[in-house]
């Protein structure tokens, strides 16, 4: 039987633009984004008013070279392929802000509550197959799933474990970030704390696939 010949570098990109429209489709749903960019959009949310520049997308690089450099700081080594992982993230920003702009433009301010149920569905699931297409690929992944592919390799831990782990602490300093900045949750709900509990299997399972 031929076997079929998929590019990674075709699944690197098509995961890229995955995890921006799907995580800008969580956004707009309103039932809470994932947890793992929830501090970058608090950050958003606090800044923009006095920073019109500083966007979703923007926020997220910069946060993602925060997370760059402490996962150098544990590992204590470097390699050129954190700079492209850097690269990866402007690319990622940079999706998220047209996906942002597009469904803003294009759909309802409000979504009706069939409209949330499938934005939230339809986004996560976009959202946990183009992490799973990333982690597929040669190629370096943005700084968040780099973390967790680094960092799960030099403790041992299987990384889907390791991912599920990661997304609960994010969680945790996305509501400790909300409450400190705003005195309640912004961008935090049922769909982000699903997210934490249910995305490392989903990842595992379309990387599976």
């Amino acid at each position: 039987m031929k076997k079929t010949v998929f590019y990674t570098e075709i699944g690197y990109f098509l995961g890229l633009f995955l995890l921006a429209w799907g995580t800008a489709l969580t956004e707009w749903g309103g039932y809470g984004i994932s947890m793992v960019v929830a501090p970058a959009y608090i950050l958003h949310k606090a800044l923009v008013t006095y920073l019109p520049w500083f966007s979703f997308g923007v926020a997220e690089y910069i946060l993602q070279a925060f997370v760059l450099g402490m996962m150098l700081l544990v590992l204590r080594k470097f390699k050129f392929t954190y700079l492209l992982s850097f690269a990866a993230a402007v690319i990622y920003g940079i999706l998220l802000d047209l996906g942002m702009k597009l469904f803003g433009n294009v759909f309802p301010a409000v979504p009706l509550e069939w409209q949330s149920t499938l934005a939230y569905i339809g986004g996560d699931m976009a959202v946990c197959a183009g992490v799973a297409l990333i982690f597929r690929a040669y190629l370096p992944p943005e700084a968040y799933e780099l973390f967790v592919k680094e960092i799960a390799s030099k403790t041992g831990m299987k990384m889907y474990l390791f991912k599920i782990a990661y997304d609960c602490v994010s969680l945790l300093i996305a509501i400790l970030m909300s409450f400190a900045l705003f005195g309640s949750l912004q961008g935090i709900g049922i769909g982000t704390v699903c997210c934490a509990f249910i995305n490392g299997m989903l990842i595992k399972l379309f990387s599976n696939l």
